[in-house]
């Protein structure tokens, strides 16, 4: 049994890129792995936020997590399992400035005025990574370096005190992960960053969705294949048409003639998809959902405080 972790940043709304690409596998493979998924709110003040917003985009992904189908025993929110914090301190002690610096997010974003988690947080992510012992750990390209620190430093931990840690591996998402911008098809769809016409959320109206696809970016050649190369757009839309349908792009752009009629499957396709996932969401009592978390972390406790105590002995704390 694989011990899989997969983490979600409230940093905005859920999307259609969510759905297809982490949590449709997490549901597929729940039964038959040990799953762990976070909900990642620590991380999510890396940058400045407004606080009820944090709170009300944590409650919305727990809610669509539920929705979605995703077993209630198995996600909490981070900040609910101090451990993380915890063991983010006790990996901080054997990373090094210049590895924390070269990370792409803080090249890209930080600088004098930025806050200081966001220079650390690939620590807490490797933190999180490594409290429940996972084996692998579903990740795009854009997220390769950090799996490549966690492995760093949990190589470095075991080699100066003894092994403590299992090392992770990185495992390629499912080709539907990356869905992109509808309009902008040379960046991933996004809960922030993206076009508001671009993006899918997952509790947009079934109107809202068809305008969206309707209006999708395709391109002068007016033939319908999938070339992520040359036809960016069109491709987009058969990855968005296979992930809701269970078929392969290639396969389904010769069912297609004109743009129009791709663009009106799609919009049919995404709209059947998430109409179960909006009317579950909507039956959900948000004391229910908090009961849900609070039950996941204490769980996730009864594994991550084992975590930790090994970590603080190996290191060389004085134990209770």
């Amino acid at each position: 049994m694989s011990r899989l972790l997969t983490g979600f940043k409230p940093t905005g709304h859920m999307h259609l890129g969510n759905l297809l690409g982490a949590i449709r596998p997490i549901v597929a493979r729940q039964d038959g792995n040990r799953t762990t998924v976070m909900i990642v709110d620590l991380h999510a003040m890396t940058v400045p936020h407004t606080p009820a917003t944090l709170r009300e985009l944590s409650m919305e992904v727990a809610g669509l997590l539920l929705a979605s189908g995703v077993d209630a025993s198995q996600f909490y929110l981070q900040s609910q399992v101090p451990e993380h914090t915890e063991l983010h301190y006790l990996l901080e002690c054997v990373t090094s400035y210049g590895e924390a610096h070269r990370m792409i997010q803080f090249k890209e974003k930080g600088g004098s005025g930025s806050r200081l988690a966001l220079l650390t947080y690939p620590v807490l992510m490797a933190a999180d990574i490594l409290l429940h012992d996972t084996d692998e750990v579903p990740v795009g390209e854009d997220q390769l370096q950090h799996i490549e620190l966690t492995r760093s430093v949990a190589q470095r931990f075991n080699n100066l005190y003894g092994t403590t840690f299992a090392v992770p591996k990185g495992v390629s998402p499912l080709f539907a992960a990356r869905v992109m911008d509808l309009s902008d098809p040379a960046r991933k769809m996004g809960k922030t960053g993206s076009t508001d016409t671009g993006s899918i959320r997952l509790l947009d109206e079934p109107e809202v969705i068809r305008r969206k696809v309707m209006r999708a970016v395709t391109d002068t050649l007016s033939t319908v294949h999938y070339d992520p190369a040359e036809q960016p757009g069109v491709s987009n839309l058969l990855s968005i048409l296979a992930g809701c349908t269970g078929r392969t792009p290639g396969g389904l752009a010769g069912q297609f003639t004109t743009y129009g009629g791709l663009k009106e499957a799609v919009a049919d396709a995404v709209v059947e998809v998430v109409r179960p996932i909006q009317e579950r969401y909507a039956e959900l009592d948000p004391g229910q959902v908090r009961k849900e978390l609070a039950a996941g972390a204490e769980q996730a406790r009864e594994v991550a405080s084992v975590t930790v105590r090994r970590a603080k002995q190996a290191i060389g704390l004085v134990m209770g």
